[in-house]
């Protein structure tokens, strides 16, 4: 099991704006910051930490699992007004399985951040 990931952001300030507003429809929320140090997570735990300074290269990929579609659309439309690029609107990718239904976004330094629910509607 993976107590947390972290990636590297060029911008913290743009990075906490752009993930406070994506993350929230997904119920993650910004519980600490140090420094150049961001921490999400939800209940008072972090699991996903930014830290600024430099981008990652390559770019990185995290699917964030949502658990419901309606999450997932609200995720893609609050990261698409917080400035992420489309990178794949909400929809089932039978190539993974019938019931996966995602949506991708790249966040300001271009990684590629998915909300994913396995179940049906």
């Amino acid at each position: 099991m993976i107590d947390h990931i972290m990636i590297h952001v060029s911008y913290v300030e743009e990075a906490k704006e752009f993930y406070s507003l994506a993350l929230a429809p997904l119920e993650y929320e910004l519980i600490w910051e140090m420094k150049s140090w961001l921490g999400f997570g939800q209940d008072g735990k972090p699991d996903f930490l930014l830290k600024g300074g430099a981008k990652n290269t390559p770019p990185v990929h995290l699917a964030f699992r949502a658990e419901s579609r309606l999450m997932v659309r609200t995720f893609y439309n609050a990261a698409i007004a917080a400035g992420g690029k489309d990178n794949g609107p909400p929809g089932i990718r039978h190539d993974y399985h019938p019931n996966y239904y995602a949506a991708f976004i790249l966040d300001p330094d271009g990684n590629n951040i998915e909300a994913v629910c396995h179940g049906s509607e």
